[in-house]
Formats: structure tokens, C-alpha cells, sequence
């Protein structure tokens, strides 16, 4: 019960921050609690406590959902804004799930083979982090460009870099702000659209790759709670804080440390 609360928690902070909360949740269960389910039990349940903060998110940009959502199911009789953030949504979506899709069965082919020890774990997890820092880091653009000015190719590229985050240590908040950073958005505009990328692929991921493979217990439940109560009390503040502070140099040094502690377990 304390792991499941414990784990929760960190998905409910970690994900309004840069720091990818899957890596955060795998290496957790990796270091500190019982990984005896293996590579791909672990990313499962860190997927699944992402639902807990969707619902956080939906509360938070219910505005922007409910908007969205007028649009889809009146989509000719929409606004051109709400088309393109629309058809933006959709495509990056599609996109990612394909690449995250094919990308995570790779991974747990490659962690099965190693055997899923915990060094290629925390590894995976350590190198993965130094990734997402490094973009932290280097992200000096400042753009113009707001939800209105969404294209086609943004979505492509905005849904290939999304489809990377199923890697643990890779953020996903971290790799599409600063990709939409690059495209030229606007700071705020880029948080948004980030958060606002991440509810239709966390729902469709526990969809396609835990349908009927997800046991629903008592614990499993409570993880979810937990994720959504602390990520409702956090994401404000947290969204703030990241769009305030470069948090690179700390994502750096603990990817580092993570790496570090790969060679003392």
C-alpha cells in the first residue's frame, strides 16, 4: 500500500515537471520497491497512474476540453482555431502512438533479452535523463507563435518527438515544450499545447496496450487517486515553477547519480 501511495504521488508532482515521472516511477520500483514484474510490468503501472493525472489535466483545461470537444462532434460547423488545434491533436496523436507503440515492444524485447536486470534499468533510466536535461539546457528560443498558429507540420514533428517519450527518463513535457520551443511558440502557449498533446495519447495508450491486460485491484485504484488528488493540488503551481526556472543542470546531475548508482546495486 505504501509503494502504491509513494509511486502515485511521484507521478502526480513529476508530471508537471521536465524530469519524465514514467523514468521517475520506474526507478523507484527499480531502487527502492519490489521489481520482480520486470521491465514492462513497471512501465505498465506507470502508465497506468498517467491516467490518474489526465484527469487532473481534464479538470484543469476543462475550458479548452470542453471547446475541443464542441469542435469534434460539430467539426464543420467549428471555428478554423478549433479545426487546426483539432487536426493537430489527431495527427501528432496517431503518430506518436505508432512510434511509442513499436518503440516500447522493442525496449522490453532488448530488457528481456539483458535478462531485466536492474543495471540496464537504472541505465536505460540514468542516459535517458541526461537526454531530457541536455534539451532543458539548451532551450534559449523565444517564440511568437500561439495554439492558433498550429500546422500539419507541426503535428508531425510534435507527434514524432511525443512518440520518444515512452522511453523512461525521456519527458515527455520536457521533449515536446522544447520541440514547440523550436517551432517557434510562445513559452505559455508551448506549456499548453504540451499538456493539452498528452491527454488523448495517455487515454489511448492505456487503451491499445493495457486493454485486457490491466488487473483492476484495490491498490491499482488507490495509485490512481493518489496520482490525480496530488497532480490536482500540484499542477498549477508546478506549471509556473517550469515555465519560471530551467530545471536542465538538475536533471543533468541526477541522471548522472542515476547512472552512478547503476554500478553499486
Amino acid at each position: 500500500m505504501m509503494e502504491t501511495f509513494v509511486l502515485g504521488a511521484i507521478q502526480g508532482i513529476a508530471e508537471w515537471l521536465p524530469v519524465s515521472s514514467e523514468g521517475m516511477i520506474v526507478l523507484a520500483q527499480t531502487l527502492f520497491f519490489d521489481a520482480s514484474g520486470g521491465f514492462a510490468e513497471m512501465v505498465a503501472f506507470a502508465l497506468w497512474l498517467h491516467v490518474g493525472t489526465f484527469f487532473a489535466a481534464l479538470v484543469y483545461f476543462w475550458r479548452d476540453v470542453v471547446v475541443l470537444l464542441r469542435g469534434l462532434f460539430g467539426y464543420k460547423k467549428a471555428d478554423k482555431q478549433t479545426k487546426s488545434l483539432l487536426n493537430f491533436l489527431v495527427v501528432s496523436t496517431l503518430i506518436s502512438g505508432a512510434i511509442g507503440f513499436v518503440l516500447l515492444k522493442a525496449l522490453e524485447g532488448f530488457m528481456e533479452v539483458l535478462g531485466g536486470q536492474a543495471f540496464w534499468v537504472v541505465m536505460l533510466v540514468g542516459v535517458s535523463l541526461l537526454v531530457t536535461g541536455y534539451l532543458q539546457l539548451s532551450k534559449k528560443v523565444v517564440g511568437v507563435r500561439k495554439e492558433k498558429d498550429v500546422t500539419m507540420r507541426d503535428a508531425v514533428v510534435l507527434g514524432i518527438v511525443q512518440g520518444f517519450a515512452i522511453v523512461p527518463g525521456l519527458s515527455r513535457s520536457g521533449l515536446t515544450v522544447a520541440a514547440l520551443l523550436l517551432r517557434k511558440f510562445h513559452d505559455v502557449s508551448s506549456l499548453r499545447l504540451s499538456f493539452l498533446m498528452s491527454m488523448p495519447i495517455v487515454l489511448g495508450a492505456n487503451i491499445v496496450l493495457q486493454a485486457g491486460e490491466m488487473t483492476l485491484t484495490s491498490e491499482s485504484l488507490i495509485g490512481l487517486f493518489v496520482a490525480f488528488v496530488f497532480g490536482l493540488i500540484t499542477i498549477h503551481g508546478l506549471m509556473v515553477f517550469a515555465r519560471k526556472v530551467n530545471v536542465g543542470l538538475f536533471v543533468v546531475l541526477f541522471g548522472l547519480l542515476t547512472i552512478a548508482s547503476a554500478f553499486i546495486l
